[in-house]
């Protein structure tokens, strides 16, 4: 990584935020795999740094939350037993505001209640305010919001029953929604607020501009890590850098994080002192 040059560097970075994959990136760059590998692992991690060190004490009213699927080096049914945990189906569980559209929170890992626990501590860790919180009907999740935030939450499930369809793994888009059911459960939500409307766009920009995610394709993570330096390398763009089109601010901006839209080098340098 250190042979490369700043401006090198940028165009790699700009090359992988935009949906392209390693080996696309490889030959729009003609900068070595390896190299190009490196590269996202170090900045990802520097990422991840930085967005832990700027999104705390967050002030925020409403937030959405849903999980987005994908896989590490094999399909889940392909995965033997005694193999490590690392591989076969991941989810990334995201967080995010449903006014400034900030990521506020987000892990990679097996969908279970170990995580979405481990989620709801992360997101209680963020946020200093109460807030109205939107899932999906996910099992885990009332007893993961119920441990962790108690009384101190008003918290809704959105449940979707979906049409049966032949061919599912092959299909490009969900099935049919042929019912949906609001299930205010703890706190006083806002039936206006009850959605999950933003954050499943938020998938859609995941699967946009990470190759990694794009469903019917042969791309996927060959390692854990890399594929959470990849989510961690995205949102940090996504937050600071990528100003959103109905906001005319980065969302970080928006939400009082930052006043600034950032650029590569506060990430290459990671200069946390510096004054945001």
């Amino acid at each position: 990584m250190n042979t490369l040059s700043p401006e090198k560097k940028i165009v790699v970075l700009n090359s992988l935020v935009e949906g392209n994959s390693i080996r696309s990136t490889v030959r729009m760059t003609g900068v070595n795999k390896k190299t190009v590998m490196r590269l996202l692992v170090g900045v990802g991690e520097q990422a991840r740094e930085i967005l832990n060190g700027q999104l705390v004490n967050l002030h925020t009213r409403r937030v959405q939350v849903d999980e987005i699927w994908t896989y590490v080096g094999k399909k889940q049914k392909q995965v033997k037993e005694g193999e490590s945990l690392e591989f076969g189906d991941q989810y990334v569980f995201v967080a995010m505001d449903a006014e400034t559209k900030l990521v506020c929170a987000f892990i990679v890992g097996k969908r279970n209640y170990k995580l979405a626990h481990s989620f709801m501590k992360e997101l209680q860790y963020r946020i200093s305010t109460r807030f109205q919180l939107t899932t999906d009907s996910f099992a885990p999740y009332f007893n993961a919001v119920d441990t962790v935030f108690g009384e101190d939450v008003d918290y809704a499930q959105i449940h979707k029953e979906y049409a049966e369809e032949p061919d599912a793994e092959r299909r490009y888009g969900p099935a049919s929604i042929i019912r949906i059911t609001i299930r205010p459960l703890i706190g006083e939500p806002k039936r206006a607020y009850i959605s999950t409307s933003y954050i499943e766009r938020q998938n859609l920009t995941m699967r946009m501009q990470m190759r990694r995610f794009t469903r019917l394709t042969n791309a996927f993570s060959k390692k854990l890590h890399n594929l959470e330096c990849a989510v961690a390398l995205h949102f940090f763009h996504y937050n600071f850098m990528r100003i959103h089109q109905t906001l005319r601010v980065t969302p970080a901006m928006e939400a009082n994080v930052t006043r600034r839209i950032w650029e590569w080098s506060d990430l290459l340098n990671h200069d946390l002192a510096k004054v945001a």
